[in-house]
């Protein structure tokens, strides 16, 4: 009779290659747990897959002597392309000093600086894409400086032309529709406000200015520099929010005095003339 297996006790396997594998397997786990303790300076139950591609690289190379790269980069699921680039990088890396400058220029910059100005700054013949390169493996981001919509309303101060865009944004032929806005940046030292004039038949910038504050100068300014461009006898249509600087006496009056036509949008509604606000 067949003898009875007892609960709880399973049969060894006939298959020797099976069992060489377990085995191997078991020896390659109790090699990565003593050598993330030694070589990571990380808890024995650390989560390998928390580990840096970095850490994973310094352990593969530990253990390669005793366990082949495609067995260690599976178990420790790294691609073999980003282990070769980490051991290449710890063989020794050329720009090394090149780090260390456009750390400091970075920090100089107090985070401002893109790749394109480090890279100028440095002042040697090098790649851009080198450059860029460094900075994201450093984990170096620009600031970028936030721009916003400038809001200008005060009131109804007079009344207000009817909206005639109806936000049809299109043209069948230039200077039929024109848009504006003015536009607020942060700087690195201070706020500059821009008041751009737009074509709605193809979004160019007819003119424009710029300057530290939102004032009647700053739009009226635009406005002038926008009709030079116009031909004569042209009537374009001047769609805008409803902010002060488009009710006040100095820009009805150019409106008026060159046969533009004016338009604004409906009270609170920053779709009416987003095609604008979105410059």
């Amino acid at each position: 009779m067949p003898e009875e297996e007892k609960p709880g006790v399973h049969p060894v396997s006939d298959d020797v290659g099976e069992l060489h594998r377990r085995i191997r397997e078991l020896e390659l786990e109790n090699a990565l747990m003593r050598q993330v303790v030694n070589v990571v300076k990380k808890d024995p139950g650390a989560s390998l897959g928390r580990l840096s591609n970095r850490e994973k690289t310094r352990l593969i190379d530990r253990l390669r002597p005793m366990f082949s790269l495609h067995c260690l980069a599976r178990r420790l699921t790294i691609p073999l392309s980003s282990y070769h680039y980490h051991h290449a990088r710890r063989d020794g890396d050329k720009y090394s000093d090149i780090r260390v400058r456009v750390r400091a220029l970075f920090k100089e910059s107090s985070s401002r600086y893109g790749y394109r100005r480090l890279h100028h700054a440095l002042g040697i013949h090098l790649s851009e894409k080198v450059v860029r390169r460094i900075m994201r493996e450093e984990g170096l981001v620009a600031r970028i400086p936030c721009r916003r919509r400038y809001s200008s309303y005060q009131g109804e101060t007079t009344p207000a032309p009817d909206n005639l865009i109806h936000r049809d944004f299109s043209a069948k032929e230039p200077n039929m529709k024109w848009l504006t806005d003015i536009t607020e940046i942060k700087a690195c030292d201070g706020k500059v406000y821009v008041s751009p004039m737009i074509d709605c038949y193809d979004g160019k910038i007819v003119a424009y200015t710029r300057g530290l504050h939102p004032n009647a100068r700053l739009a009226d300014t635009m406005l002038r520099k926008a009709i030079g461009t116009l031909p004569d006898d042209t009537r374009v249509i001047v769609h805008s929010d409803r902010g002060c600087h488009y009710r006040w006496p100095e820009w009805i009056r150019i409106c008026q005095e060159h046969g533009i036509i004016r338009s604004m949008s409906r009270k609170g509604c920053s779709p009416d003339n987003s095609a604008a606000e979105g410059f």
